[in-house]
């Protein structure tokens, strides 16, 4: 089994636009997954997270907190 995530976006009118073009057999299942724009804001800002909390400094700030 696999899944696949298309990126879409809603229309004025409620319908959903998906950002690229994608074929379905009949009777194809979908899974949708609504995100608020907290959470979008949240998922774009990770990358940029992640990369600074690999940083060596950020291992050495919280080094205390960690348990022996």
């Amino acid at each position: 089994m696999m899944f696949t995530t298309i990126e879409a976006e809603v229309d004025e009118q409620g319908n959903i636009q998906p950002r690229e073009l994608i074929r379905l057999p009949p009777g194809s299942r979908v899974l949708i997954t609504l995100l608020n724009r907290e959470a979008e804001t949240a998922l774009l800002s990770e990358p940029a997270l992640a990369a600074d909390w690999q940083r060596p400094e950020e291992d050495e700030a919280w080094a205390g907190l960690r348990p022996d």
